[in-house]
């Protein structure tokens, strides 16, 4: 599949989030100057998964969002329980509500112009 040069920013700012650390659609978008549904497309289309995190993006209100295609408000349960099973191994909790439970995983610290272009997946 080939990957376009927007995908690829997205993917090389979803390496920089560590592992046990979430960051939103919201935050992604604004490091790149783009939209949160336009990083969702790229995020749907992730080739390189889990190698490249996309299951560390979760919804600006804490909430675990979609994952693998799925839209947010309509995550299928396979789905939805292999993105909390992902992030609870690395140490990411969500409560009974799928509410993010420590707001200290939080990430937003993106660097969008020194490592952007790096591709740690190929």
């Amino acid at each position: 599949m080939a990957v376009t040069e927007y995908q690829e920013r997205v993917y090389a700012l979803l390496c920089q989030i560590p592992r046990g650390k979430v960051s939103s659609y919201a935050a992604l978008s604004k490091a790149l100057s783009s939209s949160p549904r336009a990083v969702g497309g790229a995020l749907r289309r992730n080739p390189y998964a889990p190698e490249v995190p996309c299951h560390r993006i979760i919804c600006a209100d804490g909430s675990v969002g979609g994952f693998k295609g799925d839209a947010q408000d309509a995550p299928s349960k396979i789905n939805q329980v292999e993105k909390l099973r992902l992030l609870k191994g690395e140490g990411v909790l969500f409560d009974e509500k799928l509410n993010l439970v420590d707001g200290n995983s939080w990430w937003d610290g993106f660097d969008t112009e020194e490592n952007q272009m790096k591709k740690p997946w190929k």
